[in-house]
């Protein structure tokens, strides 16, 4: 009897492009992960960016690479919302890209780079320039390249208008020969071979459930405590930003209902880019359902350290291991980090059934709270029956955490990484 062993290839010299490698957003977070992988199969990973946490042994800082860079952002506000462009804002887009391209190609010389792994710079159009001068390099050089996109255009609204259909259609994503797409969930994979006729392969989001998760320690013992809460309370995470796509009213509305003085809503990040709307409707139903909830941000960053004030400051991983429940009522994402992340700590969670929850999750088989806009009495009967039984949280904790480990792990990235590698490089496996 014969065995097909995957192997991981010859080592290579591998490049991580994108707008950013910095902070907790999705796309640094799932970059690092793949790096992580590729470096325990023996590859080398570099890194350009506009905005870098990498050593500087490895990294390019290319600062007109950030899409938040004054120049590119004025740009940006021009192309989108409207229906036609400039000649002078093409030729503003052609100087971008033309100084793009060449810290790009300085970028693969310095690192004498094999393979190139943009990150989402191919996908969400949030900086045209750097898509438009990524492409052309990846046809002059002929480099290999595992684009990983997270998002694309036709899933914002507010990409709809705009004035660069044209660079839309050439470079987001492009149509190149030695190019290998990965997506992050099946709908993306369908919309990329209906809209663009491109094959590609689904890489979920993933975490490291072969390594327990962190517990309490000395540092974090006293979190219940320093954020207010009592040991008998129930202290209930929403571990995402303050933006309107995470639902979080629908959190507000659950505690609400559980009409329990124990029910405290923790909410961890702060408010996002997308103005202060949001946050003054939330404080708003806050006042209004006059339940407890905690805005937190300020005692939670990406490291451990003291504030301004003197106060411990804790991450996220201090938090969860503190939490009775999570709530993740989010009306639309591209996977879940945040989903999983409850799943590896054993939390029981409140999910809204977006769309690849209920495609691509739920048919495995989690046990979850679910709910579909609006929180029913079912919901919160089962929220509280849960609260209340240890045991069950327990039960549904382990059998979620078996399901994670199997489909969701390093491992399964680890595989179809390899696999990528291994036929743009014509290896066997």
């Amino acid at each position: 009897m014969s065995f097909c062993l995957l192997t991981t290839g010859d080592p290579r010299r591998i490049g991580f492009i994108s707008t950013r490698f910095h902070g907790t957003d999705g796309v640094t977070l799932e970059a690092f992960k793949w790096a992580e992988l590729l470096e325990g199969m023996g590859h080398r990973c570099f890194w350009l960016a506009g905005l870098l946490e990498t050593p500087d042994d490895v990294s390019h800082l290319e600062p007109l690479a950030f899409f938040r860079h004054p120049e590119v952002d004025r740009l940006h506000q021009q192309l989108f919302g409207v229906s036609r462009r400039t000649r002078a804002l093409t030729h503003a887009i052609q100087d971008q890209k033309a100084r793009l391209k060449e810290a790009l190609y300085q970028f693969i010389q310095r690192f004498d780079l094999e393979v190139l792994i943009p990150q989402n710079v191919l996908a969400i159009p949030v900086h045209i320039p750097l898509g438009l001068a990524l492409t052309e390099v990846l046809a002059e050089t002929g480099l290999p390249a595992i684009a990983h996109h997270h998002d694309f255009a036709w899933e914002r609204e507010r990409f709809t208008l705009n004035g660069v259909n044209d660079y839309l259609r050439s470079a987001f994503p492009p149509a190149l020969p030695h190019i290998e797409h990965v997506v992050i969930n099946s709908m993306a994979q369908k919309e990329l071979a209906r809209r663009c006729g491109l094959p590609s392969v689904v890489i979920p989001n993933v975490l490291d459930f072969e390594t327990p998760p962190p517990g309490v320690d000395e540092y974090n013992a006293d979190v219940r405590r320093e954020l207010g809460l009592a040991e008998d309370d129930w202290f209930i995470l929403q571990p995402t930003r303050v933006i309107a796509r995470k639902g979080i009213e629908h959190a507000i509305e659950l505690v609400r209902r559980l009409n329990d003085p124990r029910a405290k809503l923790v909410i961890s990040h702060p408010a996002g880019d997308e103005g202060s709307d949001y946050m003054k409707l939330l404080r708003e139903r806050i006042e209004d359902a006059r339940v407890d909830v905690r805005f937190v941000d300020d005692r939670v960053g990406e490291e451990r350290r003291r504030n301004a004030a003197g106060q411990k400051v804790y991450t996220l991983e201090d938090l969860y291991p503190h939490a009775d429940l999570v709530t993740y009522p989010s009306h639309y994402e591209g996977f879940g980090n945040a989903f999983l992340e409850a799943i590896y700590f054993r939390k029981p969670v409140v999910v809204n059934t977006y769309a690849v929850y209920a495609r691509d999750i739920a048919p495995l088989g989690f046990r979850t709270i679910e709910m579909s806009q609006l929180v029913s009495n079912q919901v919160v009967e089962q929220t509280r029956e849960l609260l209340r039984d240890r045991a069950l949280r327990a039960a549904w904790a382990e059998t979620n955490f078996q399901l994670g480990t199997k489909f969701f792990s390093y491992a399964v990235a680890r595989r179809k990484l390899a696999a990528r590698l291994a036929n743009l490089f014509g290896e066997s496996i």
